[in-house]
């Protein structure tokens, strides 16, 4: 998930930015990026692939200042890691910076209406469709706010997005659409913060209101003015506890709640890096199995346990739908008991959320001794089933606390669906046509995940209606 920083006040900004930024590290991200409007009233934006660690060293004593600035640690979508495709992103003056998190479907027609409108673009992102927009809106007299509630109309899918202008020295503005990701201002004494989790801003304030699907904010030094879906309204501030699980759950009656809502996000960090939409092509670099072992697989064999067994036999039709292998599921609570005929011609796909299901272990173990290459989901780095599987796919959902799996379900699903289309892609069993026509749907999953979301409050008249049934029959194919 990338983290997105905003700072606007008295202390220099680049310091808070960064700070901020390495309190979101375990986000994971492939590049990173600060904007800081200066003191002479000019934009500067340093960018660079890689670590935070390293732009500070290549800046050392160069650092911008001023005294407003936005930062971002982005995990590619669209384009690979670079440092052109890092972010801020600039209109074709240089006067508006953007940073955002989400994913524009319709970033195409966008870019192509847009270059013969005569802007020049400079990066493969869809994000870079989103300053050239707001461009125009100004060119045309909206204030930066009202311009960048202007073009979220038209773009389609889940963002979060922060924009500074010179043209509004002391001002961000920010926006969220659906459930990309979180968007939180924090207030300060004369200054005011931007972040897209928590920990970012708790060093500095506990003062916070969370933005809502819909919600824009313009942001100074002084204060905040929010409009919902165009129109003004009041968010008045929450006390966030000082214990670091109440912060953790945020505005969340519990943390079932908090990981349903962040299952689109979940399901866009999932994605992040691997489906390379542009391209046409899925990376999976944890995996580390090479193109010669994986064409010499017969069969594929997914095992799990509970929740888990459930999204393995999604992948059964992943494996024999896309990847064309022959594929079983197996409850990994049975495998060592039944002597499989497995060998090295199967491939063992192991789902577990946490890396150390014992069952799943053990099946993994009977694996090992008959000597399959194996393949491990799991949400937990450095977990042994990571370290006893030959390649990994993370699935990137964070700490998940409810006992209900709910963000690691359907995240493990979508893994199974990369790693069908990553098996197709190295044996040769897929064209670029095809392959962009099961990845186009992959990029509005988010989004749509997160318009089902908004529909709570008839889901929770319905569990009201239905939660003292003592019996439930359900059908379905």
């Amino acid at each position: 998930m990338c983290g997105i920083i905003g700072y606007v006040g008295e202390q220099e900004a680049a310091p808070v930015i960064i700070d901020g930024l390495r309190r979101l590290e375990y986000r994971g991200y492939d590049s990173v990026g600060i904007a800081v409007l200066n003191d002479r009233g000019d934009l500067e934006v340093r960018k660079k692939e890689g670590k935070i660690a390293g732009l500070a060293t290549q800046l050392e004593d160069q650092w911008p200042h001023g005294k407003q600035g936005i930062g971002h640690t982005r995990w590619a979508t669209h384009g690979r890691p670079s440092d052109v495709n890092a972010h801020p992103h600039t209109d074709c003056s240089g006067d508006i910076v953007v940073i955002h998190n989400g994913i524009v479907e319709n970033h195409r027609e966008l870019r192509r209406k847009l270059v013969d409108g005569g802007h020049g673009f400079i990066s493969e992102t869809d994000t870079e469709v989103i300053p050239h927009l707001i461009e125009e809106k100004v060119k045309a007299g909206k204030s930066l706010h009202d311009a960048l509630m202007s073009t979220i109309k038209e773009l389609q899918g889940a963002h979060a997005i922060l924009v500074m202008s010179k043209s509004e020295p002391g001002t961000i503005v920010a926006g969220r659409v659906g459930n990309a990701g979180g968007v939180v201002i924090g207030y300060g004494d004369g200054e005011t913060f931007i972040a897209s989790d928590l920990p970012a801003l708790l060093p500095h304030t506990r003062s916070l209101v969370f933005l809502e699907h819909g919600d824009t904010a313009r942001v100074t030094a002084t204060g905040v003015d929010y409009c919902h879906e165009g129109l003004p309204i009041t968010r008045m501030p929450e006390d966030v506890p000082l214990d670091a699980l109440s912060a953790a759950k945020g505005s969340y009656k519990h943390f079932m709640q908090k990981e349903i809502a962040e299952q689109p996000e979940g399901l866009l960090d999932t994605i992040r890096g691997r489906a390379l939409f542009g391209e046409s092509r899925v990376e999976l670099d944890e995996e580390n199995l090479t193109p010669e072992r994986l064409r010499k697989i017969e069969r594929v064999l997914l095992v799990g346990m509970g929740t888990s067994l459930h999204s393995a036999m999604v992948g059964r039709y992943y494996m024999e739908q896309i990847a064309g292998i022959p594929a079983e599921i197996d409850n990994a609570s049975e495998l060592r008991y039944r002597n499989p005929l497995i060998g090295p011609e199967t491939l063992v796909v192991s789902v577990t959320q946490s890396g150390e299901t014992v069952d799943t272990l053990a099946a993994m173990e009977e694996a090992g001794r008959k000597g399959c290459l194996q393949i491990a989901i799991t949400n937990v780095p450095g977990s042994q089933a990571s370290r006893v599987a030959d390649g990994t796919v993370y699935t990137r959902c964070g700490l998940e606390v409810g006992v209900a799996s709910t963000k690691t379900y359907t995240a493990s699903i979508t893994a199974l669906y990369l790693l069908a289309l990553y098996l197709a892609q190295e044996r040769g069993k897929i064209d670029r046509e095809r392959m962009a026509g099961f990845l186009e749907p992959l990029a509005r999953l988010p989004n749509l995940t997160g318009e089902m979301l908004k529909h709570e409050p008839e889901i929770e008249k319905l569990a009201h209606k239905l939660h003292r049934c003592k019996n439930f029959l359900v059908l379905g194919r």
